[in-house]
């Protein structure tokens, strides 16, 4: 790797940057620990959850976001759409781990996967994940991957599908990116997962990056919110 190119956080400044992150446009109630702590639903053929997706810039609406659990084995296979439109598969496994995650601009593949929410459902739950990805097409490319995901507390959040008992997380994302010219690759996330539904029912996304010798503020990304509309 061309050391020009290591754009990483050190690990032991990675924490303390995500946890000061303010990431939500969505707002939620916070409640209790619940006792017992909830189990995730497990995954079955058929389970589909269906998202309203925004450009929180502009606040237009992009479409219309279907999900459905097409296969369950030693891996789980989410197909996805937008107003009937097909999009990249989701893949899972185990279940709570992603190996090729579409929900990012560019479809990614990790080895090792990595946690989709956090592995114990509490609310001071913590960790750092290091591992390498590859571009969808482009199976040889090996690019690090550095993320911080931190849970905030048990909250209820209404969104158009109703209200639900989520944990709130957020992550802070530093990348390697296949561009040469672009370093300081950040992603930060908010996320609502709520365990009764085995997914999570708000999303929220953000991205900046720097080209190589730009002076001043970083280029950004487009700031995206998911609101779950329906589910089964």
């Amino acid at each position: 790797m061309n050391p020009s190119r290591r754009t990483f956080i050190v690990s032991a400044a990675l924490a303390p940057v995500a946890c000061g992150v303010p990431l939500g446009y969505e707002r939620g109630t916070p409640v209790a620990q619940p006792n017992p702590m909830p189990t995730v639903r497990a995954p079955q053929v058929g389970q589909e959850w269906t998202y309203i997706k925004r450009n929180v810039f502009d606040g237009k609406t992009i479409g219309l976001v279907t999900e459905r659990v097409a296969s369950v084995s030693s891996t789980i296979v989410i197909q996805r759409s937008i107003d009937g439109n097909q999009l990249p598969n989701e893949i899972q496994g185990p279940w709570g781990t992603v190996q090729t995650d579409p929900q990012w601009p560019k479809l990614v593949s990790f080895n090792p996967a990595i946690p989709l929410w956090p592995q114990e459902l509490t609310a001071t739950w913590n960790k750092q994940f290091n591992t390498k990805y590859s571009i969808g097409g482009y199976p040889d490319g090996k690019l690090g991957w550095q993320e911080y995901m931190s849970a905030h507390g048990w909250e209820q959040i209404s969104v158009p599908a109703g209200t639900f008992l989520t944990l709130r997380y957020q992550s802070l994302i530093n990348y390697e990116s296949e561009d040469d010219n672009k370093v300081n690759c950040i992603r930060k996330e908010t996320v609502w997962f709520a365990p009764s539904i085995g997914r999570w029912v708000a999303r929220e996304t953000s991205g900046s990056y720097m080209i190589q010798g730009q002076l001043g503020m970083p280029n950004l990304e487009d700031s995206l919110q998911w609101q779950l509309t329906s589910y089964k």
